[in-house]
């Protein structure tokens, strides 16, 4: 009796749906996915470090947090079509017949389900916060983060117990290769050659986000470097964020600590000001320079009576939002570059940049530069 063809699973002759092939486009796609969760890590310690890091988080290079950011995201860009051919490559063993053959193979396919599901999970989640659009009720750093944690268990994991496979197949001349076809070798090239040029393109494409020289070739970020106010784009504006033109009509900048004061504007801008060059980076990649003066925190604190180890909390006239409220660490307070700016590019500060005030410190993600303060606290 013969069975319905409905109920036959698919055969693949393709000759690139092979270990060799994977193993290949696995090797690229570890390289992304390890630089993609290094420098994840580095952005979250800057983010939200532990107390106990807080006050030894490093200042310098001033460009360490604009390269580390632009790396993550364009990894993890990169990542997307090597993730796609990987798949492609490894799909028909979906369709391998027993489901389960043993308790370890079981083990096996339920490792994978996790590894893939928590990769497409990361790229694409990712993606979708560099054009800051959250179709999800959940945080996005956290749940990111934690994420990150479950997809390198379950690669680590993955590893483990395919590579006597994957070391078979390393090489071109590796043991588990001397079988294959010759004429895969160029069907293969081809394969690769496409996927690629795909990296080549998606990453020109929007690295110049982050990658000044290559902005011209901004075509496919949500942000260009030379586009908002002031010639630095903004991610929230003043209205967004609640800020009323009453608020800063009357504002005044308090000080806080053993030796506590307030400041009008005016008499803001009649100490002494410094100008500085410094990057603004974002955690959805973007990033430039630019030239931004005002007054030294350090000197506020000073004026305060503020203890040299102090650590100091930063209070944004934002009516709501996570990072309305910022603690920054001792060697971020104490470094001489780090301002409570009053200008940009020579400029008063627009209500959009954080008119009248708002920090900028070297090395620092874009969302702990606060807009829009009003109290400084020495703790």
């Amino acid at each position: 009796m013969r069975s319905s063809p409905f109920l036959d699973f698919p055969r693949f002759s393709g000759r690139l749906h092979d270990a060799r092939t994977a193993t290949v486009l696995g090797r690229l796609l570890g390289v992304a996915v390890v630089v993609c969760f290094g420098t994840g890590l580095i952005s979250h310690c800057l983010q939200q470090p532990p107390g106990w890091l807080t006050n030894t988080l490093p200042s310098r290079p001033v460009w360490g947090y604009r390269l580390t950011q632009g790396l993550h995201v364009a990894s993890g860009i990169a990542a997307v079509p090597l993730l796609l051919a990987k798949l492609w490559t490894v799909y028909p063993r979906l369709f391998a017949r027993p489901v389960v053959r043993s308790l370890r193979h079981g083990l096996e396919r339920a490792s994978v389900a996790v590894l893939v599901a928590a990769a497409l999970f990361q790229l694409f989640s990712g993606m979708l916060n560099t054009a800051q659009w959250y179709p999800w009720p959940f945080a996005f750093v956290p749940v990111h983060f934690a994420v990150a944690q479950l997809l390198l268990g379950a690669l680590l994991l993955h590893l483990a117990v395919k590579w006597p496979q994957i070391r078979a197949h390393w090489g071109r001349k590796s043991e588990g290769t001397l079988t294959l076809p010759a004429a895969e070798g160029p069907d293969r090239r081809s394969l690769l050659t496409a996927v690629t040029a795909a990296v080549g393109a998606v990453t020109l494409t929007t690295v110049g986000q982050s990658f000044t020289p290559l902005k011209r070739f901004d075509l496919l970020a949500p942000r260009h470097p030379d586009h908002g106010p002031q010639g630095l784009p903004v991610n929230r504006t003043a209205a967004r964020a609640g800020v009323s033109a009453a608020e800063l009509r009357d504002w005044r900048l308090t000080v806080a600590g053993p030796e506590p004061y307030r400041l009008t504007l005016a008499e803001l801008r009649a100490m002494p000001q410094y100008e500085v060059e410094l990057p603004i980076a974002c955690v959805e990649g973007w990033s430039k320079s630019a030239h931004w003066s005002g007054v030294r925190i350090l000197d506020l604190l000073d004026r305060a009576g503020a203890r040299t180890g102090a650590r100091v909390r930063v209070v944004s006239l934002e009516q709501h939002g996570a990072y309305r409220v910022m603690e920054m660490g001792r060697t971020h307070a104490r470094d001489p570059l780090t301002l409570l700016a009053l200008c940009l590019n020579g400029e008063v500060l627009s209500a959009d940049h954080g008119y009248p005030a708002r920090i900028i410190a070297p090395n620092r993600p874009g969302v702990l530069q606060t807009k829009w303060v009003s109290r400084v606290e020495a703790r």
